[in-house]
């Protein structure tokens, strides 16, 4: 069991009259939290209410106060797991918030676009939000000795963090991957945006698995299926709002020859992406170590970031002459560069051109001897 950063600060959340919203992609672990928050109540003081099951959906559906406070009965937490499923399940939330103020209400689900839509303005000043992801490296860490890490990035870097994956064999992993991407990865969209052909969204995903560190070009990639740059941009959107992707966009402020109207796309978890290619080689043997690398330091910082409300923008950044840096953090008027260098040996020449545009920024290399630092709240 790996404790969850996120648990401690929804927990501090409880009793101040908000319904907390969970987000996050299937199998991250959101169920698993919210029963771990259930635990800390007496038993006759919280309710779970499955939303996969339809009996549960039906009883929810009604809409009625009366009724509501019927289910609800004496708990003074209610969780409603895969809220998504439920039909109007915003206004039905916004009920039970005005006519059972006194309970605690979470409401999770998987899907954040559907999610958002039913419940953002039904609920305008009454929710707040939490973004669950695979495990991460602060997470991790915490149930073994830093000295374990060095054996464990490898296997991070190959398999990802799902918390389902993340303790079984290399060969157990290989095939839970596969069974994760096949049967959870598109559930959400294939339902919800009615997409009709899903294999090209499956030749989207692992075209974007072979670019991540490079820049996209949504044309490209469109000849490259067939599809248009509309299509494109909308199935980018929905990989992005059911946390399979991520983008990171070029930072411009001074110079006329900074890239300034594009994007890179990275993968919220590195084994969904080896798993789209079918490729688990170990990483000596991989001509795309750099990148993964790139993928996994940028996706561990956001996490971090968001679990530890620590508010900064994040970019990339390259010059028409080929000059570029990994990413690019600006926070409370500080701009810090970042180069990313899975070997220690390998170090990346500061920027000249980007120190003179923007004097007092920071520059450091990213490699597996600091990673602890650079993925520290501290």
């Amino acid at each position: 069991m790996y404790p969850r950063t996120l648990q401690n600060t929804i927990q501090n959340q409880l009793g101040r009259g908000r319904i907390i919203i969970l987000y996050g992609p299937r199998q991250a672990g959101k169920t698993t939290l919210v029963q771990n928050i259930i635990s800390t109540y007496p038993p006759d003081q919280s309710l779970y209410l499955d939303c996969d099951l339809l009996r549960v959906r039906q009883l929810l559906e009604h809409q009625d106060e009366i009724k509501l406070k019927e289910i609800v009965q004496r708990a003074s937490l209610v969780v409603i797991d895969e809220a998504q499923r439920v039909k109007d399940i915003g206004l039905i939330l916004k009920i039970m918030h005005t006519y059972l103020p006194k309970i605690q209400i979470i409401a999770t689900g998987s899907s954040s676009f559907e999610l958002a839509n039913s419940i953002h303005e039904p609920l305008t000043g009454r929710a707040i939000d939490y973004l669950l992801l695979p495990l991460s490296y602060e997470e991790i860490l915490s149930t073994s000795s830093p000295l374990d890490l060095p054996s464990q990035l490898e296997s991070l870097l190959k398999y990802g963090s799902y918390p389902g994956i993340i303790d079984l064999s290399g060969s157990e992993k290989e095939l839970q991957l596969q069974k994760l991407t096949s049967n959870y990865l598109y559930k959400d969209i294939l339902e919800l945006d009615k997409i009709r052909k899903p294999d090209q969204l499956t030749k989207l995903l692992q075209l974007l698995a072979l670019q991540i560190g490079q820049e996209v070009s949504y044309a490209e990639i469109g000849r490259q299926l067939g599809l248009n740059t509309a299509t494109i941009q909308r199935y980018l959107d929905l990989l992005e709002k059911t946390y399979v992707i991520f983008q990171l966009k070029a930072f411009s402020r001074n110079l006329h020859k900074e890239i300034s109207k594009s994007s890179k796309i990275y993968f919220w978890d590195l084994g969904i992406r080896n798993a789209l290619l079918n490729n688990f080689n170990p990483l000596d043997l991989r001509l795309d170590k750099g990148a993964i690398w790139e993928n996994y330091c940028l996706s561990e910082r956001l996490k971090l970031h968001h679990y530890h409300q620590i508010f900064a923008n994040h970019y990339f950044w390259r010059t028409y002459d080929q000059q570029e840096i990994d990413l690019i953090e600006e926070s409370k008027g500080q701009i810090r560069a970042f180069e990313f260098k899975y070997s220690p040996r390998k170090k990346a020449q500061a920027h000249k051109a980007f120190a003179q545009a923007y004097p007092g920024s920071t520059y450091q290399t990213i490699n597996t001897t600091n990673l602890a630092d650079f993925l520290s709240a501290s």
